[in-house]
C-alpha cells in the first residue's frame, strides 16, 4: 500500500467530535490483535511528535502508520474498501497534524485523549492505553529514545508513562495521578528539547 507522507506544513484541521467518535468506534471494533484504541493512537502520535524526528521525517509512512490498526493484512484487512482505508488515513494524519500544531502553538492548552472513569463522586483519568501507545512509538526508534530515557531529568519525567504503559496500578487514584504526570511529562519533554 502506498501511503501519503506526513506533511508538517499541511493545513491544521482538527477532527470534530463525530470524526473522533467514528475513529474510536472503528478502532474499538477491530478484531485484530495489536490494534490501538483511540487513546493509544493519540499517545502513539504524540510520541512521534515529541521524540526524535527520525520516524516522521525519514521513515516511509507505511512503516509506522499501520501499527495503529494492527498492521495491513494481505487481503486489505482491516479495511472493507480502499475508500475506507483512505478516509481513515486522512483522519489519522489530520489528528497528527492537529496535535503537532497544538503542542507547538499552545502547549499549555493541549489535551491528550485519556479514558475517564466516573465513580459518582469524581472523575479519574486513566492514561494506560495512551501510555502504551506512546511506548509503542518509542519502540520504533530505541536508539533515538535511549538518550532521553537515560537522561536523569528526562528519564524521571518519562517514568509515569513507562509505569502506566507497562505496569499500571490497580488503584484509580494512583492511575489518575500518574496520568496527569504523563501529560506533564510531554510538556516537560517539549520544554527540555526546546
Amino acid at each position: 500500500m502506498d501511503y501519503p507522507r506526513y506533511n508538517r506544513q499541511s493545513p491544521v484541521q482538527p477532527l470534530d467530535d463525530s470524526e473522533l467518535d467514528a475513529l474510536d468506534q472503528w478502532l474499538g471494533n477491530l478484531p485484530i490483535d495489536g490494534s490501538m484504541s483511540l487513546d493509544g493512537m493519540d499517545g502513539y502520535l504524540t510520541a512521534l511528535l515529541v521524540g526524535p524526528a527520525t520516524v516522521l521525517d525519514q521513515w516511509p509512512t507505511a512503516e509506522w502508520l499501520p501499527a495503529i490498526w494492527g498492521g495491513d493484512g494481505e487481503d486489505g484487512a482491516p479495511f472493507p474498501s480502499n475508500q475506507k482505508r483512505k478516509r481513515t488515513i486522512v483522519l489519522v494524519l489530520r489528528h497528527l497534524r492537529a496535535i503537532a500544531a497544538q503542542l507547538a502553538e499552545a502547549p499549555d492548552d493541549w489535551q491528550p485523549i485519556f479514558s475517564v472513569a466516573d465513580d459518582g463522586e469524581r472523575e479519574w483519568a486513566d492514561a494506560t492505553d495512551w501510555c502504551t501507545g506512546f511506548l509503542q512509538a518509542t519502540d520504533l526508534d530505541p536508539a533515538g529514545w535511549e538518550p532521553l530515557f537515560g537522561d536523569g531529568d528526562l528519564g524521571a519525567l518519562l517514568t509515569p508513562i513507562v509505569l502506566l504503559g507497562t505496569e499500571p496500578p490497580e488503584d484509580p487514584q494512583a492511575r489518575d495521578e500518574l496520568s496527569r504526570a504523563a501529560a506533564d511529562a510531554v510538556i516537560g519533554l517539549l520544554s527540555a528539547r526546546g
